[in-house]
């Protein structure tokens, strides 16, 4: 007992001592003085003002050791901006703070910033959020935003647009400062996905409900229907309602909700969020850790009554104090004064008699270097500026139920979780889980509607006449009905397949009473400007002069202007026996054949009598035996090893020669080879022939620039008038499109054949007006069917020749060159040459005597050589196996001469 009551008074000292040494601490440590200006009526303010205390408590108690203890001045600036001034030059000339902290609005913040820039007095704050060049770091260095600015939620916007591939926004934003401050970095992100800004529609913060309606009825006559809102709860929870209230809040409508409204979902009421059920919204992500969580337990003990949830200014607030006691604790303790520098003799206002903080420019660089977890998330300054962090999608849905569906940060842009790689298997797209779109709709919403109500979208479509590959007309036997085919309708309704959503269409003909087209292509092109139809359909040219006042998708078809000729055949000529052999491969063939004939002569001229005689028998003798070869018909008997050895590799070269000269020879006897008969516009204009050109088209002043005569130039209405053209001789030439040309090669004129390209055009392209978001789709889908090969089966169903005669531009050529034998060659050239020497290596070897006791000069000795090498060797192999040969000859003669044989006559 007494032992347990000596440690319980043990235990109550040691209490009393801890509290009295931190009460010590306290009373040593130097106070730093810390201006606070917000508005204490406003929620940020009466939520910030709680924060900041909790701050300091909880950092001091975390660092008792610390020398330096931060004290708050609060000011109130009843949101007036020259309120907040007059409150921050009483703080810094009265109180002479070494920092503020609160500037509530980026309005006010102006101001401030520039009083701290000034005094050296670092401005912190916490809610400024708008986008301004004043509060840029390079214009104020004694500026820091310990918040996220607005431009940066930019990014993750654009790309929930990226995702659902919406080409077209409208954005309605506050008429204020607030609301237009995000405009410039939000159209530069859409921008950058190739999204259009079609409306921006600023909204006062005192417009009447019947203001609100009238501008949002004018939205409603938009073909776009994705709306980006920024602007305070307070008028963002009255848009709402009355969007809903017109209809704008069902099926098909997409709203997407900046952090100015996100940020106090807790705030609104009831009926304005279930007007908002469906709208998606970004919000800076708050990671939950142990450290927010205890938060959290002591935040609803002390401050929930006051407060209904936590907020992120909050929390950047508590963030915010923990930075500045770390930054002065930094410093140091000393000069914590301010200096009379800016006093100007003669002047008597408060801004010209501002002191300056000694310590400011030290706290300032001290700010910039500070690191840590907040509770907030990571707190690091860059440039003054918060570090950007996650961002947070969320769904809205009915009586306050949010749901995350993604999350978006600056390295891995939009993604369904931050933690993990799983993707859930019921989505709306890719990188985001399952949404509920207004009017508790989960179809994936395409962002546009067709303009009067949807409406069948009416697209024309060009009258051709005769029959045409392009668009042709077919009618049903059974009904009155025709049914609208071609290459370029069948393309388009292939892309419209590929569309993410249902296109409600119909065909209509641009055609006068009496069934012919009603004008030009320029005309019918003109109809989509003056709304008339809501697209055009057809073999039209994409032609700059028209882009002026439509938009045309990208060419389905080939972009280039070509030459049409009629083919020749290139079989007919009469040394076509050449034709196997490039030049090359022939001058080499020859060479060779003079120089094994050459080789064979060395090596036999000494030992062989076929191979002597006088000089034009060698010759001829040489010659002959090396061309014999060509057909194995060589009479001459070779007598030395090395000659032999020459001649073996010599006849491999020959064989394998031969035969490949036959087999292409053959190729092109018995293929057809059909080439065209110009091959170029240079060989047109230097023989003057006449040239077809297509009636109406752009064609003729290309030609024209291309310097042709226009007395030669012959017009033709369709297809099926210039193959008549070709056919009669009236043309040697036609210039047109590639798909045209297609048409009529394998339909008109199966003996024709395409050269070129010859001149660049932009194709063929679909007409929609100027900022259709259907146009952008469509180009997307022609790409899509490009990739997946669509396009092209629809080309080989229209444009696929039925003739058997080959396309000159993919035969195979037959001729033969001198890369394909350079092998061959150089083996019977070593062998060659390597048989020459050894010849001559041994002849001079035999000789050396003669060769070294002559005592004449060099020249004379040498030309006893050669007179030595012309002489019969008789002394070799060869020589005395050809005299034994000779003399049993002669033997086998003389014996019929001594015994004549039998014959009928002696019998008789």
């Amino acid at each position: 007992m007494e032992k347990s009551t000596v440690l319980f008074f043990f235990f109550l000292a040691l209490c009393f001592g801890l509290r009295a040494f931190s009460a010590m601490a306290d009373d040593e440590a130097v106070k730093v003085k810390v201006g606070v200006v917000l508005d204490s009526n406003s929620l940020i303010g009466k939520m910030g003002l709680s924060f900041m205390d909790m701050a300091l408590s909880d950092f001091y108690e975390f660092h008792k050791n610390y020398k330096t203890r931060l004290t708050l001045f609060p000011k109130n600036s009843m949101e007036d901006d020259l309120e907040a001034t007059a409150a921050a030059l009483e703080l810094i000339k009265k109180e002479e703070v070494e920092a503020i902290v609160g500037p509530q609005s980026s309005s006010q913040a102006v101001f401030m910033a520039d009083l701290g820039k000034k005094s050296h007095v670092p401005i912190i704050s916490f809610s400024a959020t708008t986008t301004m060049q004043s509060l840029s770091s390079r214009r104020n260095p004694y500026f820091f935003r310990a918040t996220q600015i607005d431009s940066s939620q930019v990014k993750p916007i654009a790309s929930i647009f990226k995702e659902f591939n919406w080409r077209q926004a409208v954005i309605i934003h506050s008429d204020d400062q607030y609301g237009e401050g995000i405009l410039p970095s939000m159209r530069d992100a859409l921008r950058e996905i190739n999204t259009r800004v079609a409306d921006e529609t600023a909204i006062p913060q005192s417009a009447s409900d019947d203001r609100i309606a009238k501008q949002l009825y004018r939205l409603m006559t938009m073909q776009t229907r994705v709306f980006v809102v920024h602007m305070s709860p307070e008028l963002g929870s009255r848009v709402f309602a009355m969007a809903k209230e017109i209809g704008m809040m069902g099926s098909g409508y997409i709203w997407i909700i900046t952090d100015g409204m996100s940020n106090f979902l807790s705030e609104i009421d009831d009926s304005a969020m279930e007007a908002m059920s469906g709208a998606l919204a970004v919000r800076t992500y708050i990671p939950i850790t142990e450290k927010l969580e205890e938060f959290q337990r002591r935040w609803r003990r002390d401050f929930e009554k006051e407060i209904s949830e936590l907020n992120i200014f909050g929390l950047r607030a508590y963030d915010a104090i923990f930075a500045l006691a770390k930054a002065v604790e930094r410093v140091g303790t000393t000069e914590f004064i301010f200096k009379n520098s800016n006093v100007v003799s003669g002047k008597s206002t408060d801004l010209d008699n501002l002191g300056v903080s000694r310590n400011g420019p030290r706290l300032s660089e001290a700010l910039s270097k500070t690191h840590f977890k907040g509770i907030a998330g990571d707190f690091r300054m860059v440039e003054g500026q918060l570090k950007s962090s996650a961002y947070e999608i969320i769904n809205i849905n009915h009586q306050k139920n949010i749901t995350a569906v993604g999350f978006w940060t600056p390295e891995n842009g939009l993604t369904q979780t931050l933690n993990s790689t799983e993707m859930s298997s019921n989505t709306s797209a890719a990188n985001l889980s399952r949404i509920i779109w207004p009017g508790d709709s989960s179809s994936f919403p395409k962002g546009w509607v067709s303009p009067i109500n949807e409406k069948k979208l009416r697209i024309g479509i060009p009258v051709k006449s005769g029959v045409s590959k392009f668009i042709r007309e077919i009618r049903d036997p059974l009904s009155s009905n025709t049914k609208k085919t071609g290459y370029s309708i069948d393309i388009f309704e292939a892309v419209v397949e590929t569309l993410p959503y249902a296109l409600n269409y119909e065909y209509i003909r641009y055609a006068n009473d009496v069934g012919v087209m009603a004008g030009s292509y320029d005309d019918l092109i003109k109809q989509v400007q003056r709304g008339e139809y809501d697209a055009v359909v057809g073999d039209i040219s994409i032609r700059e002069s028209r882009s002026l006042y439509v938009d045309f998708t990208l060419p389905y078809s080939e972009a280039s202007v070509s030459m049409v000729v009629l083919y020749q055949d290139n079989n007919k000529k009469a040394w076509l026996f050449l034709k196997p052999l490039t030049l090359d491969l022939w001058l080499t063939s020859g060479f060779f054949f003079v120089f094994i004939g050459l080789v064979i002569w060395t090596l036999e001229h000494r030992i062989n009598e076929d191979f002597r005689g006088p000089p034009s028998h060698e010759i001829g003798t040489s010659f002959w035996f090396a061309f014999s070869t060509m057909v194995y018909a060589q009479r001459e008997k070779v007598e030395s090893n090395l000659a032999r050895f020459v001649v073996i590799v010599w006849l491999f070269v020959v064989l394998i020669l031969t035969q490949s000269y036959t087999a292409s020879l053959t190729s092109l006897l018995t293929v057809q080879k059909l080439e065209p008969r110009f091959n170029d516009m240079n060989q047109l204009k230097e023989k003057k022939v006449n040239v077809g050109y297509p009636n109406g088209s752009f064609v003729l002043d290309l030609l024209i620039t291309e310097g042709f005569d226009r007395s030669k130039l012959v017009i033709y209405n369709n297809m099926a008038h210039c193959g008549s053209l070709f056919l009669n001789g009236t043309i040697a030439a036609a210039f047109d499109e590639v798909p045209y040309l297609k048409d009529l090669t394998t339909t008109y004129c199966t003996n024709c054949t395409i050269v070129g390209p010859m001149m660049k055009s932009n194709g063929f392209g679909y007409v929609f007006p100027k900022g259709s978001q259907l146009r952008r789709d469509v180009s997307n889908g022609i790409l899509n069917i490009m990739e997946n090969g669509v396009l092209q089966d629809i080309e080989n169903k229209w444009f696929k020749s039925n003739i058997s005669s080959p396309d000159p531009n993919s035969l195979i050529s037959t001729t033969l060159g001198l890369e394909s034998f350079w092998g061959l060659f150089l083996l019977s050239g070593a062998v060659s040459l390597s048989a020459v020497i050894i010849a001559l290596a041994r002849f001079v070897h035999e000789r050396r005597h003669d060769f070294n006791l002559s005592t004449d000069s060099m020249w004379k000795r040498f030309l006893l050589l050669m007179k030595n090498f012309d002489q019969k060797d008789h002394t070799s192999p060869a020589f005395r196996r050809n005299s034994r040969d000779e003399n049993r000859d002669e033997g086998r003669d003389e014996s019929r001469e001594a015994h004549p044989s039998p014959s009928c006559d002696s019998n008789y």
